[in-house]
């Protein structure tokens, strides 16, 4: 198949097309930056905001990834969720425009969104049936809202895309386990290292994950079955409170202490890496209803068997070079 994949150099497109490429397939990977050369990975140039020569990709391709958007890992001032925003709806709206003119449109578009979408809560939790989408919790910062609605502005602009040959599905992942250096993994397993890792404000808030290895598995699973459409949780069904998250990571690492961090010292960590104490504080306890009612079977269902093993494939594989 030939895969096009719209901003795909950052953390998640590397694992991805890497993956996909080394699976046979034909991939794309649309970028604003000179990239670094991957086997079996094509780079063509794109600005993410209007149409160009990139266009002719998506005419004849079979399936459309997009991953483009602003990274969230960056303090949430007025200027950085408006590059968040508008990064995430100019490129739907693009990808959608470019697959409603294609002669050829690729038969699924499959868009990336959030797990953050849904409300903080520590009760019931949110599958894409009944799950309760957030921005009006009591109790939780407002300024949080601002995620929600990036989220859902981002799946609206899918969803209204005139592309009515394409399967659109969106989807809403949680937090990503991957060995890869830039992802959520090394900064903890690193954060760990330094005997940090332990509960973060009491640590009842729940993470929501998935790894890397699944996600493949699950992308591939998308794009195959053509009865599932809209939005897909791609989260591991036992997510935990990061209390038990931490202590099931630092025992797979063989760390035995991790201290404690009170909200306003996580404000300070925060400050410091340049990030958002939402990233830890939000509880997404996320669960994914449509893959496991479709029979898809994870290889990582549950946190310590995943860890150990992120553990020994971070140690087993050097950091490769910038």
């Amino acid at each position: 198949m030939k895969i096009v994949i719209p901003g795909g150099t950052g953390h998640l497109g590397r694992v991805l097309s890497r993956a996909l490429a080394g699976q046979g397939h034909e991939v794309v990977v649309l970028t604003r930056r000179d990239a670094r050369p991957e086997p079996g990975v094509r780079h063509v140039r794109w600005d993410g905001r209007g149409p160009g020569p990139w266009t002719a990709e998506i005419d004849g391709s079979d399936v459309v990834l997009n991953l483009a958007g602003r990274s969230v890992h960056c303090r949430y001032t007025r200027a950085n969720l408006r590059e968040m925003l508008n990064s995430r709806v100019d490129s739907a709206r693009v990808v959608g425009g470019a697959i409603a003119r294609a002669a050829r449109p690729p038969r699924v578009w499959l868009q990336m969104s959030t797990a953050t979408i849904y409300a903080h809560t520590s009760g019931a939790p949110n599958d894409e049936t009944t799950g309760v989408l957030g921005g009006d919790e009591p109790d939780v910062p407002a300024y949080w809202a601002y995620s929600v609605d990036i989220a859902k502005a981002w799946e609206r602009e899918q969803r209204l895309a005139a592309t009515p040959h394409t399967r659109k599905v969106a989807l809403r992942t949680a937090m990503v386990m991957s060995p890869e250096p830039g992802g959520a993994f090394p900064m903890l397993l690193r954060l760990a290292g330094l005997g940090l890792g332990g509960p973060v404000a009491g640590g009842t808030q729940y993470m929501s994950w998935i790894h890397d290895a699944d996600l493949i598995r699950a992308i591939g699973f998308l794009v195959e079955r053509d009865d599932l459409r809209g939005p897909v949780n791609l989260a591991a069904p036992e997510p935990l409170p990061y209390r038990d998250f931490l202590r099931i990571l630092r025992t797979a690492a063989g760390i035995p202490v991790g201290l404690p961090a009170t909200k306003w010292m996580a404000e300070i960590g925060a400050f410091v890496l340049r990030s958002d104490t939402e990233l830890l504080l939000k509880s997404r306890r996320v669960v994914p209803g449509k893959l496991l009612e479709a029979g898809f079977e994870f290889t990582h269902p549950q946190w310590p068997a995943a860890a150990e093993a992120l553990v020994q494939q971070s140690r087993r594989s050097p950091t490769p070079a910038t």
